[in-house]
């Protein structure tokens, strides 16, 4: 579907300055300072005006303090559920968060004891592991498994390591990120049915879930069965959707009640209480009057995702594009150029740039990298002209 195009997303917006992490802390992380950074997953766009104007009507009130949510809130977040994935959700489901990555570590501490293991898919995102190793308990990963240029999940080895590891609590990635699957009504089944009938805890990261292509549907985990709402946290945030990371604000849906209190306990033993004031008053701008911007704002991402094929097709065809079906994050595979782990990082040292190595992702990821396109036309560009007169230069 074509729009004609009410907001520019091809405006260079200056980073550089802001404590931007992206961009102010190369030499921080080992970079140099002129580095084209593609690595971390937020957005070079601005975010919806509609969010920009709501946050300073609060700032010109000038009052900062403490804040909590009421019921025009939760009407915007499951008024998008509703209207964008068919789910329909209860008020006292919701326990909101600063950040997924807060809701990933305090499912872990709710629902499994030190030395239990975790179970997750690799390649996945990195926190995943961290928030497991760094609360005391094991990983194992049931890896996804690469065929003709498309992952899957290994559904025998996935019940077998249940099994094996007396499995409490899985971690799901969907859409998964780095693979870019958008993960099929069935699949979600099987995983679902297995996760049921161990008794597994599921918590699905489903942060990505606004960012789907054509010709794929999200659907949300819980709401394939009846008894999957029984084992399901379901992790969901504004952040990558509008570019609103640094307001810290997260909507978790816990359906069961025994869950939810476990993971609320967790919540409040970590000192957590209210999100803060700019992130509930940026959540619900975003919900209530950001649709027009993001329906613009896919249909740039789509054609930034052309170009990159297009330009692979065309000037480095050794290089492989794992086709996305979802998010604004790219999976290439370097695995034809023949470099080894600490080579490969190098030739994109060469070339200036600052992507996600993709064995940060699992040892599955080596000979990776994850690539950020949500960024101007140009940008993009210039990073892939960089990309390739580094790899031409190994000839």
């Amino acid at each position: 579907m074509e729009y004609v195009m009410k907001y520019n997303f091809d405006e260079a917006v200056e980073r550089r300055g802001t404590g931007c992490l992206k961009y102010d802390f190369a030499k921080e992380r080992g970079k140099k300072e002129d580095v084209l950074p593609l690595w971390v997953a937020d957005m070079d766009f601005k975010t919806a005006p509609a969010v920009t104007e709501r946050l300073q009507k609060v700032v010109e009130h000038g009052i900062y303090g403490y804040s909590d949510s009421k019921e025009d809130y939760f009407a915007a977040v499951s008024g998008w559920y509703h209207d964008h994935f068919d789910r329909d959700v209860k008020p006292e489901w919701l326990v909101k968060t600063p950040g997924v990555v807060f809701a990933l570590a305090a499912a872990v501490r709710a629902y499994t004891e030190k030395g239990d293991t975790v179970l997750i898919q690799q390649p996945v995102y990195y926190p995943f592991r961290q928030v497991i190793e760094s609360n005391d308990r094991k990983l194992v990963s049931s890896d996804l498994v690469l065929k003709d240029g498309h992952y899957e999940i290994d559904f025998e080895d996935f019940e077998a390591k249940i099994k094996e590891h007396q499995i409490h609590l899985f971690l799901f990635c969907s859409p998964h990120n780095p693979a870019g699957r958008v993960w099929k009504e069935w699949e979600l089944r099987k995983i679902g049915e297995i996760c049921f009938k161990y008794q597994v805890t599921v918590v699905s990261d489903e942060i990505h879930s606004d960012f789907v292509y054509p010709g794929h549907k999200h659907h949300v985990f819980a709401s394939v069965s009846p008894e999957f709402e029984q084992i399901s946290v379901i992790c969901t945030a504004p952040s990558k959707t509008f570019n609103l990371a640094g307001l810290q604000v997260s909507n978790i849906f816990i359906a069961d009640e025994k869950l939810r209190q476990k993971f609320v306990r967790a919540v409040d033993q970590a000192g957590y209480s209210q999100v803060n004031l700019m992130g509930l008053v940026g959540c619900q701008a975003a919900y209530e009057e950001g649709e027009e911007w993001l329906l613009q704002l896919k249909e740039y991402l789509y054609q930034n995702l052309s170009f990159v094929r297009e330009y692979l097709k065309e000037n480095l065809p050794q290089i492989k594009l794992i086709e996305p079906e979802g998010t604004y994050l790219i999976w290439l595979d370097f695995g034809e150029l023949g470099l080894g782990r600490k080579e490969l990082e190098a030739l994109i040292d060469q070339a200036g740039l600052w992507l996600d190595a993709g064995a940060i992702f699992g040892k599955t990821g080596i000979g990776f990298e994850r690539i950020n396109i949500a960024c101007p036309r140009k940008t993009l560009e210039q990073a892939f002209l960089q990309l390739k007169k580094a790899v031409d230069a190994l000839d």
